[in-house]
């Protein structure tokens, strides 16, 4: 659907975004989707996800479309005397400056946090970066499979008997980008009550960390190393993919009514009452002796058909869908979660719904720009 033009939460605030593939952009995208004015500056040849494809349209990669919309763009090579003068020129301007070159970049070319700071103290400054500017892994380039790997997220995602394995989107990039959001409007909000920008440090290896829940807590805790178990949660049970005479489900039970209503509802009552399953924690540690009798008792019914009857009486459940059914579902049409540009791209819609100042979606990617809007 085509979203109706609205001025947004974020008119006024002028973002210059000079950040390349995947964090920083999408920060920039999701401030120009609520209203900010975001100028993203390219090198000459483009950002490298340009060329992340197939798909293409027009040459341009589908991955560079989702996450540069509600930006003008604009070509300068930031290594040279004539592209510093011009960068410094539009931070003058720019309320946000988001960057994500590796730690030491720009202060080579001279136009640094440290060095504009002071010229212009007004600047809410985001840096994505790998690992920070310092400590043992300061400035070292940061990827986001890698961090997967060294965060711990990799060694608790996938099945107990295989090997470790990467959650199957760029989870640590997204996370941090949206991090990074958070941070630019704390710093704005901020910035309201001293009239002074400060720095904004989105690493991706915090970000990575930070997603370790209940599993860093559950180390804590008990000092035992959390190990994969698949779909299944850590600490819930029935929280898993259970086989049906269809489609697999997801069951989401997560407490004693639930599990109850559901064992009454496949005419099994009896292992509501059976001491290995009365309690959640008496379920958990139970859990391979739960799963196969709940397999059996959902063999010979449809998945879908079963989902939508237990979330009917309250019982979380879920078919397991693949992405175009997802993208094509009802609700996701409903929620305006799929979006058509002006040149007939489509995309994700925001996930955050303000109810006077909701996201809009402007200008579509490519779209050209010189300077910020008046």
């Amino acid at each position: 659907m085509t979203m109706p033009i609205n001025p947004g939460a974020l008119a006024g605030i002028k973002v210059l975004d000079l950040s390349r593939i995947l964090g920083g952009p999408l920060c920039g995208q999701i401030l120009g989707d609520h209203g900010a004015d975001v100028l993203k500056v390219e090198p000459p040849q483009g950002d490298d996800t340009r060329a992340w494809g197939p798909p293409f349209k027009d040459g341009v990669a589908s991955y560079y479309y989702g996450l540069n919309r509600n930006k003008r763009i604009q070509f300068l090579d930031l290594s040279g005397a004539e592209g510093q003068q011009r960068v410094r020129a539009l931070m003058a301007q720019a309320d946000v400056v988001v960057e994500n070159f590796k730690v030491g970049t720009m202060e080579k070319w001279g136009i640094g946090y440290e060095q504009m700071r002071h010229e212009f103290p007004h600047l809410v400054w985001c840096r994505v970066t790998g690992f920070g500017a310092d400590g043992p892994l300061g400035a070292l380039p940061g990827y986001d499979a890698a961090i997967q790997a060294m965060a711990g997220l990799m060694s608790i995602n996938g099945d107990a008997d295989g090997d470790p394995l990467r959650v199957g989107l760029p989870v640590v990039d997204m996370v941090t980008g949206m991090n990074a959001v958070i941070g630019v409007l704390l710093a704005l909000h901020e910035r309201a009550r001293s009239g002074l920008g400060q720095l904004v440090d989105a690493a991706l290896y915090d970000s990575g960390l930070s997603l370790l829940h209940p599993h860093a807590a559950n180390w804590f805790m008990s000092g035992k190393v959390p190990q994969r178990t698949g779909n299944a949660h850590p600490n819930i049970y029935p929280y898993d993919v259970i086989h049906t005479g269809g489609a697999p489900i997801f069951l989401a039970v997560g407490n004693d009514r639930q599990f109850r209503l559901l064992c009454d509802y496949i005419g099994q009552g009896a292992l509501a009452d059976d001491a290995r399953f009365t309690t959640a924690g008496q379920r958990s540690v139970h859990r391979a002796e739960l799963k196969p009798l709940l397999t059996e008792a959902f063999k010979d019914r449809d998945g879908q058909e079963l989902a939508d009857a237990l979330m009917a009486i309250g019982v979380p459940a879920a078919p397991v869908l693949d992405v175009q059914q997802a993208l094509q579902h009802p609700h996701t049409q409903h929620r305006a979660m799929v979006v058509q540009m002006q040149d007939g791209s489509r995309g994700l819609g925001a996930p955050v719904k303000l109810s006077r100042t909701p996201a809009s979606y402007r200008l579509p990617p490519l779209s050209e720009g010189e300077d910020f809007l008046d």
